[in-house]
């Protein structure tokens, strides 16, 4: 006999499932920048191969949702392309800052994202600004400040300002992709076949970018490729579909900051793996960054954002199918 769930407890993890997906997913991902800089690649052929790999991966995966739920529309798999090119700005910008001042600061300073998406989102799509989140703005940006090695002279970094620019120019970016593929998600069932489309137009938008500035490098060592594999993996793959998976359940602002969990992981790695060892003030910075994901996680689990209600079970999304 099948048992139903109380409807308190479906509520309850319909608000808290794209959390825990979306923190997973940054935790995932945190590790991108030590990577890259363990790959010791240019910053346009690492962008292309983070973007290639993962492609016959996520081709299985969009090929089983199309079969299970049918084709997607056109006008979602061109936006979602559109999204990828972002995310081959993004990449290139952030390398070139991974260089200039650290993996871990690097990723901070990359990760501004949240200043962006929630004034993009009201301006662009009208969605409602959370005052909650918005109150944790400040405290997460005094925490980047303080991760970036700006302040004091004891960062990780060669070419602090250059790297402050490369990270500023990767979070403009960053948030155009977090938007557009939020946007072109909406609440379907495709979480492989977005993820897909979106790599496949960052692959053609490193390629167009290498054509143009000629940093393009297609023979690379193999050490470089085996560390390549496993950024694949780690999240090419699994981060981002955790990531796309939860981004339509969660308002704009409230993804940004749970994102920048990222940056705090990657400052420990980087100390870990490639002797970058941060300072105190790059600690406590961190520490800000997680206190104000930690809030964000207070006012998720208690009310679902406008506009980001479960996915409820239609002609393409079977009800036996957990979301």
């Amino acid at each position: 006999m099948a048992i139903e769930l109380a409807p308190s407890t479906t509520s309850a993890r319909a608000r808290t499932w794209p959390l825990a997906g979306a923190v997973a997913g940054a935790m995932c991902i945190s590790a991108s920048a030590v990577l890259f800089t363990l790959a010791n690649v240019q910053p346009v052929t690492a962008a292309f191969y983070r973007c290639v790999l993962p492609l016959p991966a996520l081709a299985v995966l969009a090929v089983a949702e199309h079969r299970r739920d049918g084709p997607r529309r056109l006008a979602s798999r061109a936006c979602s392309a559109l999204a990828g090119f972002f995310l081959a700005l993004n990449l290139v910008f952030w390398i070139h800052a991974i260089a200039d001042v650290g993996a871990g600061a690097a990723t901070v300073l990359g990760n501004l994202q949240v200043i962006f998406v929630g004034p993009l989102a009201w301006a662009v799509f009208r969605e409602r600004l959370d005052r909650r989140l918005l109150a944790t703005v400040p405290v997460v940006l005094v925490g980047v400040v303080l991760v970036s090695g700006m302040l004091g002279h004891d960062g990780t970094g060669l070419h602090p300002v250059a790297g402050v620019l490369f990270g500023l120019a990767t979070s403009v970016t960053y948030a155009c992709f977090l938007l557009i593929l939020r946007r072109a998600a909406g609440h379907t069932p495709y979480v492989a076949s977005q993820l897909f489309d979106a790599t496949a137009g960052a692959a053609a938008g490193a390629l167009l970018l290498g054509a143009s500035s000629g940093g393009m490098q297609l023979a690379i060592s193999l050490r470089s490729l085996m560390w390549l594999l496993v950024l694949t993996l780690t999240s090419g793959i699994v981060g981002w579909l955790l990531i796309t998976a939860s981004l339509p359940h969660m308002s704009s602002t409230a993804a940004a900051v749970v994102l920048l969990l990222e940056p705090a992981g990657a400052l420990v790695l980087a100390g870990v793996t490639l002797g970058q060892r941060p300072s105190l003030l790059q600690l406590t910075g961190a520490a800000l960054i997680c206190a104000g994901v930690l809030i964000v996680a207070r006012g998720e689990a208690r009310t679902t954002p406008r506009g980001s209600s479960p996915r409820r079970p239609g002609p393409s999304t079977p009800a036996s199918r957990a979301n």
